[in-house]
């Protein structure tokens, strides 16, 4: 056991209080990452946790295991301080959102995350880009401090596998695959777990599917670039994921961009590769993400932002 991983246990016995969180706009290996910890801290350290989250839950995610589990943000008392705060999947401080005062405050804090990151939130860093998604993170590290996991634990890991590889169309490494062997073997059971997330609103469904039929083509076919506007945005539960998922099928496009107007003048950006990395100009454009996979949230209007987007993918 290194040493990382002692600490990690120390801090975990010694703490009184401990808070939880990833991202704002929690996605499937996000919030799975954050509950599955909760019940291996619950297991293995006779400890109550608490898993904060802020934004919009996919509806898709209703039936994940111990998703009444999750709190949200302002439901915690503003004067509410934890002893150790643990981080999961949460890419750069900017996407901490509500729970970033209870982070802040806090006496220590632990990370865990796959995105590439220059500017470390946590005291104690577990952090590999080359995993596929944090749940397999935490999985690797659980494994080496031995710690006990029920079904609900192995259950939430895979679903964080399965979701942020996209039902492992975007594994790149073969250890991924080789972890959800161990994870099958101990009881997952992938078409359980798949059938789980189908659950999203009719609403949903059918505004990515406009939003696709409207998709405009740029550089010869290769990028296309959808968008959706306000009143829209308000009816798309997550982050257009079908969109992104339909868009990157077509024959010849490379590269897919989706702009979703959040608020007026608040455009979301999610940018996907099928080869060529992007995440240049996610970063270009205050945000980042993985190699293939990136996004940004940019205040000003939609055409401009479409504009910024056409321009910077000249050349590629």
């Amino acid at each position: 056991m290194n040493d990382k991983i002692k600490i990690l246990i120390d801090k975990i016995q010694n703490a009184q209080s401990i808070a939880i969180s990833g991202h704002k706009n929690p996605d499937g290996d996000s919030l799975c990452s954050a509950l599955a910890l909760l019940k291996i801290i619950e297991l293995n350290f006779n400890k109550t946790a608490t898993v904060i989250y802020d934004g919009n839950v996919p509806r898709d995610l209703d039936y994940i295991p111990l998703r009444k589990e999750a709190i949200f943000h302002t439901h915690i008392p503003e004067d509410a301080k934890y002893d150790l705060y643990i981080l999961v999947d949460y890419g750069t401080r900017i996407h901490l959102g509500g729970a970033e005062k209870y982070v802040m405050d806090a006496d220590y804090v632990i990370e865990f995350d796959h995105h590439v990151n220059n500017d470390f939130v946590g005291d104690l860093i577990f952090s590999d880009s080359d995993k596929a998604s944090a749940t397999q993170l935490i999985y690797d590290v659980s494994c080496q401090a031995q710690f006990i996991m029920n079904q609900d634990v192995i259950d939430l890991i895979t679903l964080g596998i399965i979701t942020d590889t996209g039902n492992f169309k975007f594994v790149r490494k073969g250890d991924v695959l080789r972890d959800t062997a161990q994870l099958i073997d101990r009881g997952a059971n992938i078409p359980h777990l798949v059938n789980l997330l189908n659950n999203k609103d009719k609403k949903t469904v059918l505004v990515e599917s406009e939003t696709v039929s409207k998709t405009e083509f740029f550089m010869r076919g290769r990028l296309a670039i959808a968008m959706i506007k306000q009143p829209d945005y308000k009816k798309l539960d997550g982050r257009g994921e079908l969109v992104l998922s339909l868009l990157g099928q077509i024959h010849g496009v490379e590269f897919v961009v989706l702009l979703k107007e959040q608020k007026e003048n608040q455009i979301g950006i999610s940018i996907r590769s099928k080869h060529i990395p992007i995440n240049h100009i996610a970063e270009s454009l205050g945000g980042g993400g993985h190699l293939c996979a990136a996004g940004a949230v940019v205040i000003d209007d939609l055409i401009n932002v479409k504009t910024k987007i056409i321009n910077a993918f000249k050349g590629m």
